[in-house]
């Protein structure tokens, strides 16, 4: 079967627009570059290290999502959602999505499209054309969004889009 198809736009094009930007960097990729090897499910599935600035006054919490838009299936697929971020947190290092790693009180890790609570590490078709991750971070107003661990990540995304009030994304490359 041919994996040829028309890729999906950036996902953040496609949400409403945010008051104020975030920028979002990595010391382990810059943005449009491959990530690396270790982020790959089988070669270590290990998250990459995020860190954001430029967040508005009134920011209370922070969401992190990893979507890979290219992914074969409709929607693409989601890798890692991190809600409850405090506002005081600005970063997260390399491997903070492994499971069992503390991200703090009141910091959720939202399923993932595996179906687990982790970083669910980047493993695009073998052959496929390189896959984009993008790592969006929002800030929000409130640090009680009133969701659990147990709710979707389009739940929680749905749930806080009156509480943005910036947002910001890097995108990582991945290819087999």
């Amino acid at each position: 079967m041919s994996l040829e198809r028309t890729l999906a736009p950036h996902p953040v094009d496609t949400l409403p627009a945010a008051p104020a930007k975030l920028q979002v960097t990595s010391t382990d990729f810059t943005d449009g570059s491959p990530l690396p090897e270790s982020a790959g499910y089988a070669q270590g599935n290990t998250s990459p290290q995020l860190s954001w600035s430029g967040a508005p006054e009134g920011t209370r919490s922070y969401l992190l999502v990893c979507h890979d838009p290219d992914a074969p299936v409709v929607g693409g697929f989601s890798h890692w959602a991190v809600l409850g971020i405090p506002a005081d947190v600005t970063s997260l290092d390399t491997g903070a999505g492994q499971e069992g790693h503390d991200l703090g009180e009141g910091v959720m890790t939202l399923a993932n499209d595996f179906g687990t609570h982790d970083w669910a590490g980047c493993a695009p078709p073998e052959g496929d054309v390189p896959h984009r991750y993008v790592f969006t971070v929002w800030a929000l107003d409130t640090d009680d969004t009133g969701l659990d661990a147990s709710s979707s990540l389009a739940k929680a995304q749905f749930m806080t889009l009156g509480n943005v009030l910036a947002r910001g994304s890097i995108t990582g490359t991945y290819q087999l």
